[in-house]
């Protein structure tokens, strides 16, 4: 049964609250405090400060309560405080902290491993590892790739993003802000990282080409330029992320699959933004039957606490010798309990169930104003899946990038008290992750938002 406000309970009061200009004191103050102290290369996107966060709520010091569209990036799915998480974590603290699972092991890793053997795609044996962010289980996926195929070439796509490390820094396509800076860059990165072209339907010069065809595009590049048996992994996002929210035409992810399946190549689903729920299914690549040899998660595993992991084939995981694999703080016993917790909520409330409802809600909504003659033209592409939406925003007639008008709904939208993120390899898309347990009212009022302001600054 689908989830709705009526079988989800709130602490905070659902509604957007601007008392007065912001940021306010408080926030102004914290600010302040900040900038003594915090490095300048860390940056925030909303100028206040959290007090408190429930459903879709986000509270400041102030007592300005937004409307959140974008879950801490993906992360909050089952909501800021979900009552489950919140009390597994307490439960979990008040026994220990940390012992580290390679020192004396526990439950918890046990337990969130076989939950995620369970629910990633396959019904092959798999082996699960724990870890705490995405970007090193992407790391680690690549490691054992290229030492159970013992081949090095890693292959990436245009407009992706796998994280901030140096190796995947090499595997993300856009340089500024994350590889490059105004004075140089992060570099030298790792060795033997090829970009491949992606499927981006609405940029493609033949708005013709079908899934397959982009696939045949992008192997007979790998084949000229590295050699088919040379790839250890192909790695890729079944719905990029930070480079715009860029669902591939469909045939796509299929085709490379097999492929690689063919040419002994692992084939690894960066699902670290687009698992738990986001797309109306567990994981993006259900979409289209397509089961990964290895799949990596992080963002809405638990509920907010940092944790990731990587699940794949036995045969792969297995392969790498004991000691091979691991770290000090992975699989954390508190965040596994928050996992534990946020896959219970997840299932009690049906959210793959409730992404969909979302989807169909929010995606009429932009399409509706898509093609409203008062939005002037600027909404290029509306596009996503679940609750993974995003609209792109073109110079009205165009498919020229419009960063400068996403800047200005973004900042438009908080001044009524809306919360959205922007990404694209371009900078104007407006991406849409409402957690999902945001109520049904609430989320039509943030579209409201989004509307106005679009229509005000076309």
């Amino acid at each position: 049964m689908t989830a709705t406000a009526h079988e989800i309970t709130y602490r905070l009061d659902q509604k957007r609250s601007i008392n007065g200009a912001f940021p306010g004191p408080k926030s102004q103050a914290l600010d302040e405090r900040r900038a003594a102290v915090v490095a300048a290369g860390v940056s925030s996107g909303v100028p206040v400060y959290v007090e408190d966060a429930d459903g879709g709520i986000i509270r400041d010091v102030d007592g300005n309560s937004f409307i959140d569209l974008g879950s801490g990036i993906a992360v909050t799915s089952v909501g800021a405080s979900d009552p489950a998480v919140v009390a597994a974590v307490q439960d979990a603290a008040a026994h220990f902290t940390h012992t580290c699972f390679m020192v004396t092991p526990y439950e918890g890793y046990v337990a969130v491993a076989e939950q995620l053997n369970r629910l990633t795609p396959g019904d092959h044996e798999k082996r699960t590892v724990l870890f705490n962010s995405g970007a090193e289980a992407v790391e680690n996926a690549v490691k054992v790739a290229r030492l159970a195929t013992g081949r090095d070439a890693v292959v990436a796509f245009d407009h992706a993003y796998h994280g901030r490390t140096n190796l995947t820094m090499a595997l993300t396509a856009k340089a500024m802000p994350y590889k490059a800076g105004p004075a140089g860059g992060f570099g030298p990165f790792a060795p033997e990282v090829y970009r491949m072209p992606m499927s981006y339907p609405f940029r493609e010069e033949n708005p013709e080409i079908t899934g397959a065809e982009a696939a045949k595009r992008a192997i007979t590049m790998i084949e000229k330029q590295i050699g088919g048996e040379q790839v250890a992994a192909i790695i890729i996002e079944p719905i990029q992320g930070e480079g715009g929210f860029i669902v591939p035409a469909e045939g796509f992810l299929p085709a490379l699959s097999a492929w690689a399946k063919d040419k002994g190549i692992v084939f690894i689903a960066d699902e670290v933004q687009s698992g738990f729920c986001r797309t109306g299914e567990w994981f993006a690549v259900n979409h289209e039957g397509v089961v990964p040899d290895i799949i990596t998660m992080a963002k809405g595993i638990a509920g907010g606490l940092p944790l990731s992991a990587i699940t794949g084939r036995a045969d792969l995981l297995d392969a790498v010798h004991p000691g091979g694999l691991g770290g000090t703080y992975g699989g954390n016993p508190v965040a596994c309990a928050a996992a534990l917790a946020a896959i219970g909520t997840m299932e009690k409330h049906d959210l793959n169930a409730r992404a969909r409802h979302i989807e169909d809600v929010a995606l009429g909504r932009l399409r509706e104003l898509a093609a409203d003659p008062s939005a002037g033209g600027v909404i290029g592409d509306v596009r996503g899946r679940g609750a993974m939406l995003a609209i792109e925003l073109v110079q009205a007639g165009s498919k020229e990038p419009n960063a400068e008008l996403t800047k200005a709904v973004a900042a438009a939208c908080l001044q009524e008290g809306v919360i959205i993120l922007t990404c694209g390899t371009y900078g104007n898309v407006i991406r849409l992750l409402p957690p999902l347990v945001i109520s049904d009212e609430l989320l039509l009022d943030g579209l409201e938002v989004l509307a106005a302001a679009i229509k005000a600054n076309a």
